[in-house]
């Protein structure tokens, strides 16, 4: 009995700190601080937020984290760009391109860096050139859909250098989820 108290307590405490997140999160937008000017060490050592991608082609996200919290949904692509926003002991709770959030092992995320073509377009009638060369004077090599999952080899804060199912070339780095703003990547 005096267990199940204690994982009530614990239970409550947790949603009380995952309560106070956003409000936390509403400050420092409010100050003026960027997402990436904002980051932190999480208890790994290493900063939060960050972006990761899935390891496996299937991952259970839940709706807290360990496996006695129930499945919220189910990722079926390896390598999906995922946002760590928060960590609890093995645990790191995620945000995906859409925005929903859930908890995942880390075991079943990678450091390779991964990025989706400007997931706030998809169903607009658009595509994202790639460029020969970072350069938007250089060729295009590509056109490229919106939502589509590329690898990062390296970005320098305006441009990121990607591989799309063989095609490598340069995508304006705004038009990325997978990297922050100004932030360098070499991976």
């Amino acid at each position: 009995m005096r267990h199940t108290a204690s994982r009530a307590i614990a239970a409550s405490l947790f949603a009380v700190m995952l309560a106070a997140l956003p409000m936390a999160q509403g400050h420092a937008q409010e100050a003026g601080d960027s997402v990436f000017a904002a980051t932190t060490t999480g208890p790994s050592g290493l900063p939060l937020p960050r972006f990761v991608s899935l390891r496996s082609g299937k991952v259970n996200s839940r709706i807290g984290p360990g496996v006695n919290y129930p499945v919220d949904w189910m990722y079926l692509k390896a390598g999906m760009p995922m946002e760590i926003i928060q960590e609890y002991d093995n645990w790191r709770r995620i945000r995906d391109a859409d925005g929903a959030e859930g908890w995942v092992n880390q075991g079943l995320l990678s450091g390779r860096r991964t990025g989706i073509t400007a997931p706030w377009q998809r169903g607009k009638d658009v595509q994202i050139p790639v460029y020969a060369s970072a350069s938007k004077d250089a060729g295009k090599v590509a056109l490229v859909d919106p939502g589509v999952v590329g690898s990062i080899k390296k970005c320098d804060g305006t441009w990121c250098e990607m591989v799309f199912a063989g095609h490598e070339g340069y995508v304006v780095q705004s038009q990325i989820w997978g990297a922050y703003p100004g932030e360098s990547v070499d991976d």
